[in-house]
């Protein structure tokens, strides 16, 4: 049985019920293609190591009696790209880890006009890889509508929970991370700017030396209806260089989420090791992109929906960040934004948004910005978009794992805690594509 299937959809679990071909599997993970997907992990073939020549071997699916056979183990290939576990060897040289590591000394003395340009070299040459793909990758999901067409083929249409409460099409977070001084000094107005588009979001606080931030303020945010959250222990760049010294670090990062009343945590600059979290005491973690594309850290999860790892719900930020759109691509519109959002809530997915209350320092940044929270309300409004909290994510995401789909009287059901928030929802294949249908 797919696990990570049954856990995307919360379909009944005998449609999860997949068989894979191990005897016929190579001993070791590669990329290969399935539907024309780039896919990660072992399979039946293996490509040369092209993958503009990478082999397809969805032909190799087979079904014995009611069970379809895969020529890969999905569970195997989703954990591979949710984890971020094909760019292991990928990892950064030691000229990499010394550059990186007189970048963040001379950082705090360097004007952003400086920073561009050292950021803009750094990433030089990223925008030629295929993978993950840019500016969006659903790979993830994709993969799993592939599944979910071979299950429909032998069953029919295929009943599920829907994805959000309510019925909601899509979710939309914002987050804050407030990086100087001037950013903390900054967080009323920019509260006040998202009331008045009625958008709550979260500020991630650093707990050390960049600044110092009262228990007053981080009251009057919580007592507004927003969150705080952690945001790495001193946003150095060094929080995952050494398993022994992050060990020491996410206990004090832990201390900082009871002072803070945090839930959730997310690393500075996106550097990350997700095999580590599980030392975090957090519920949600926010510290890995979609796509690594304009991030010093390459990589990417590959898909637009929450997941778990283990214990902890990550929310991946599946949007350009505000300073890599105004100070790398040097852009001061939100047709980026609208790009990325639409092929999120295509897949019905998170999206995610990441705005830093230091970079709003100018007239042109801040119209931008109101700009996206003009077109996020519109989407509320019109399109059936859940504008949410983290915590309030992290929370439905919990309470849908734990619901269960039953048959009584020829009919299906919702059941568990929390069920009247869930909606039963369906698949089929219509035009020969997966299509979605909520009650």
């Amino acid at each position: 049985m797919s696990q990570r299937f049954f856990d995307y959809y919360r379909c009944p679990r005998r449609y999860s019920d997949f068989g894979v071909l191990e005897d016929e599997m190579a001993g070791e993970a590669g990329y290969f293609r399935f539907r024309n997907l780039i896919c990660y992990g072992r399979s039946t073939a293996q490509g040369n190591g092209r993958r503009d020549l990478l082999p397809d071997i969805a032909s190799q699916v087979r079904f014995d009696e009611s069970k379809c056979l895969l020529p890969f183990n999905p569970d195997e290939v989703t954990d591979n790209l949710r984890l971020e576990r094909y760019a292991n060897g990928t990892s950064p040289s030691l000229l990499h880890k010394t550059i990186r590591n007189l970048y963040y000394t001379a950082r705090p003395m360097l004007p952003v006009s400086v920073r561009r340009h050292l950021q803009a070299a750094w990433l030089k040459g990223r925008g030629e890889k295929h993978f993950p793909h840019w500016p969006v990758d659903i790979t993830v999901d994709r993969v799993f509508r592939e599944l979910m067409s071979l299950r429909i083929q032998s069953e029919g249409e295929i009943p599920f929970i829907w994805f959000w409460p309510e019925g909601k099409g899509s979710a939309v977070v914002m987050t804050h991370d407030v990086e100087t001084r001037a950013g903390v000094e900054f967080m009323s107005e920019l509260m006040d700017i998202n009331d008045s588009y009625g958008i709550k979001s979260s500020f991630q606080i650093i707990p050390e030396e960049r600044y110092s931030v009262t228990e007053a303020t981080l009251s009057t945010v919580w007592e507004r209806g927003f969150e705080v959250n952690v945001h790495d222990l001193k946003h150095d760049g060094h929080l995952f260089d050494d398993y022994e010294q992050f060990r020491s670090a996410a206990q004090l990062i832990n201390g900082y989420a009871k002072q803070f009343r945090s839930k959730g945590f997310r690393a500075g600059v996106l550097y990350r090791n997700v095999e580590w979290f599980g030392e975090f005491r957090f519920s949600y973690d926010m510290s890995v992109p979609n796509n690594g594309h304009l991030d010093p850290q390459a990589g990417g999860c590959c898909t637009v929906m929450p997941y778990f790892i283990g214990d902890i719900v990550e929310l991946p930020v599946t949007t350009i960040q505000d300073y890599s759109l105004f100070n790398i691509l040097n852009e001061y519109s939100i047709d980026l934004w609208i790009q990325q959002i639409e092929k999120i809530m295509a897949e019905n997915g998170l999206a995610s948004f990441i705005v830093h209350p230091d970079y709003l320092n100018t007239e042109q940044a801040r119209s931008t910005y109101c700009h996206l929270l003009e077109h996020l309300s519109e989407l509320r409004a019109n399109r059936g978009a859940w504008i949410a909290l983290p915590g309030d994510v992290d929370q439905w995401w919990r309470q849908r794992q734990e619901l269960q789909l039953v048959q009584e009287s020829g009919k299906w059901r919702i059941r568990g805690e929390h069920s009247d928030r869930a909606r039963l929802a369906y698949a089929s294949i219509k035009d020969g594509k997966v299509r979605y249908r909520v009650e």
